[in-house]
């Protein structure tokens, strides 16, 4: 069993990786200055690019939403993994074994490059598929894409492909690719046939149009496979046996088309087939996705859930099933699984029984979307199918629904809800709403004695993960939450010049600095070469900029964050901005990655450097002027008779204040 990943190594990993190469994966980059790129933010609409990359700090920013992150909890938020996942996948990217807490283990060096050879053949072999499907061998396949109204672009987009007839022709292709027999039959795409020692492998897909299906991450780890001719005696379709790639039951297929719009409309349509996933999509329901020759069950919910962010503050899922009785029979399957899931849960059922691919074919893509806007409370659903198997027009076919409907109505967790549905049920059946009442709390009671101790948490309570591998910690320390502000003994809290910060345990209010504030302005300005040119801060400069005076609150945070964490500058940029943002409060954290990414007005290394430089020096001036009113007001109110020697002293003062800023200005 897998144990926390050791700090050290999760650094490692966020160091080591070009957050540029993974980012290019998802958005399409262009350079945008020194060391910085742009893009089209993945995490929002929009149709100037405001997505900012700077690779040599490993942070990503949006100037549009405020998206902000690194490598790491980039790939957390676009493939939505957890932050293990994510560190396991980053690591297994660039060849790093993490270590593990607690004398945990996690994928070896060997398990990971085995893993990586069936994910090629995967590749390779969803790449064959769709060039077959071109072949003249494939007619059959694209009349019946055609027949169910999907043109050339539909397949393409879904990755629709074809296995030929014959024996080996896959076989073949992967054999020729540098794969042995022994990785092939590890995928899943052979069977093997024969006796004793003569056995041997064959494709197990022939003569079957194809649909690769890919985990949330856009990796191809299995294939359905539907029949086309009459003379092939297997099944309707086909799927990918069970592998270390494919568990059917954690799989849903278009879960890497529909992730994004499922997390930005917080809602999931669960659909029962390939070709009703792509009617939808392409009718414009861009968040369907389809089990695949199993149930919609618990570790499909955990997918689900992570995805809705399924919190309580909304989301929906809907599932739409055939009206016949295979389709009532999964709608409860999935009421009773509905307990795990916060979202509100909705059945879309067709009254003449067609599947959203038959209703695209015969009344167009609005059909489609009216379906799904005609959706019912899976709860309601669910009573009415307990209704129908009884006489409602006799009194002992209202006892016997009431009994069996009443359960019904008390699993339902909302108590909210409940009351409301002992209504409606009362209703239904044309009883005394009292008699309702009675037979849902008397439900209620028998089955409360089974949930005691079950294990079920209340909405949004913690999962009771261990705390270390959610947020990066502090170098050399624990993690810092934000909820209290306390720089420590030594950080600089009583230094002359330097404005106090608020006491331990007080969290301050910042406001967004005004930009058109000079002062603040160019407070923001050295902070940002400070961020991303920390060499620059070497010698007297840092003398210099750890005892200035910010007066801006947030950009004071920052400094007094960057006088406390740089003892510890190790020279590496992505460490150091990771220590700045785990040093201020919360809720500046994003305003550390904004700085960091930014762009600097320079695009040669010589210009950054005069850039930061002068920048600098007009940080430098400005804290030398203040200091010099401070002195003149000191002098002034100064009685020179009665302390000749302090006068001298603070004229002394005033002369070197002012060589140096004449200096500092002509350095400039």
């Amino acid at each position: 069993m897998a144990g926390l990943i050791k700090r050290e190594d999760i650094d490692e990993v966020r160091q080591r990786t070009d957050i540029k190469e993974v980012v290019d994966g998802y958005v399409t980059l262009k350079g945008a200055g020194l060391g910085s790129y742009k893009g089209l933010c993945p995490f929002h609409d929009e149709r100037s690019p405001s997505f900012t990359v700077r690779p040599q700090v490993g942070r990503y920013h949006c100037f549009g939403c405020g998206e902000d992150g690194d490598v790491i909890s980039f790939v957390q938020k676009l493939d939505h993994t957890s932050f293990h996942e994510a560190v396991e996948k980053l690591a297994a990217r660039i060849g790093y074994e993490l270590r593990y807490e607690d004398g945990g283990t996690g994928p070896s060096r060997e398990e990971v490059g085995k893993r990586q050879r069936l994910l090629d053949a995967h590749k390779i072999a969803d790449e064959f598929f769709r060039a077959q499907l071109l072949t003249a061998g494939a007619a059959e396949g694209r009349k019946f894409l055609q027949q169910r109204g999907f043109d050339r672009a539909a397949a393409d987009h879904f990755g629709v492909g074809y296995a030929p007839q014959g024996w080996d022709a896959l076989l073949k292709h992967l054999r020729g690719r540098g794969f042995t027999d022994a990785e092939l039959k590890l995928t899943g795409m052979f069977s093997t046939g024969g006796h004793g020692n003569q056995q041997r492998i064959y494709d197990r897909f022939r003569g079957r149009l194809i649909w690769p299906i890919r985990d949330i991450a856009g990796d191809t780890i299995g294939f359905g496979a539907r029949k086309l001719y009459e003379d092939d005696q297997g099944p309707k379709y086909l799927n990918t046996p069970e592998t270390t790639l494919y568990k059917k039951s954690q799989v849903l297929y278009g879960i890497d088309l529909a992730k994004r719009n499922i997390a930005k409309d917080r809602q999931l349509v669960v659909v029962e087939g390939y070709t009703d996933v792509m009617a939808c999509h392409l009718a414009g329901i861009t968040t369907a996705v389809a089990t695949c020759g199993t149930a919609f069950a618990a570790d499909h919910i955990k997918i689900a859930r992570r995805l809705l962010s399924d919190d309580g503050t909304g989301g929906e899922v809907i599932f739409t099933f055939d009206g016949d009785a295979a389709g009532r029979k999964a709608a409860l399957r999935a009421f009773e699984e509905d307990q795990r899931f916060v979202a509100q849960t909705y059945v879309a059922v067709e009254p003449t029984g067609a599947d959203p691919c038959d209703l695209r074919q015969t009344r167009g893509d609005a059909a489609v979307r009216d379906l799904i806007s005609s959706r019912r409370p899976l709860f309601e659903f669910a009573i009415r199918a307990t209704l129908r198997k009884h006489n409602l027009d006799t009194v002992e076919g209202r006892v016997a629904a009431l009994r069996e409907s009443a359960p019904v109505v008390a699993q339902i967790r909302d108590a909210g809800l409940r009351p409301g549905y002992a209504r409606e049920l009362a209703g239904w059946l044309g009883m005394p709403i009292e008699d309702v009442t009675r037979a849902v709390a008397a439900a209620a009671k028998r089955a409360a004695p089974g949930a005691q101790g079950s294990g079920v948490r209340a909405p949004g309570a913690s999962s009771g993960g261990a705390p270390g591998n959610g947020a990066a910690g502090r170098p050399g320390g624990a993690g810092h939450s934000g909820a209290g502000y306390n720089p420590g003994p030594g950080s600089g809290q009583n230094v002359p010049g330097v404005a106090a910060l608020p006491p331990s345990g007080v969290l301050p209010s910042f406001h967004r600095p005004d930009p058109r504030d000079p002062v603040a302005s160019m407070e923001r300005q050295a902070l940002e070469v400070a961020l991303q040119e920390p060499a620059m801060l070497g010698g007297a400069a840092w003398e210099r900029f750890a005892t200035a005076r910010f007066a801006t609150p947030a950009y004071q945070a920052i400094h007094h964050a960057i006088r406390a964490t740089a003892p510890g500058f190790s020279g590496d940029a992505v460490q150091w901005v990771e220590a700045l943002r785990q040093e201020v409060p919360e809720p500046l954290q994003p305003l550390v990655s904004e700085l960091a990414v930014v762009p600097l007005p320079a695009h040669t290394a010589e210009a950054v450097q005069k850039y930061c430089r002068d920048i600098l020096a007009r940080l430098f001036e400005l804290q030398i002027t203040r200091v010099k009113a401070d002195k003149l007001g000191q002098l002034q109110r100064l009685d020179a008779a009665a302390h000749p020697e302090e006068f001298q002293q603070l004229n002394r003062e005033l002369m070197m204040l002012e060589m140096e800023r004449r200096s500092l200005r002509s350095d400039a």
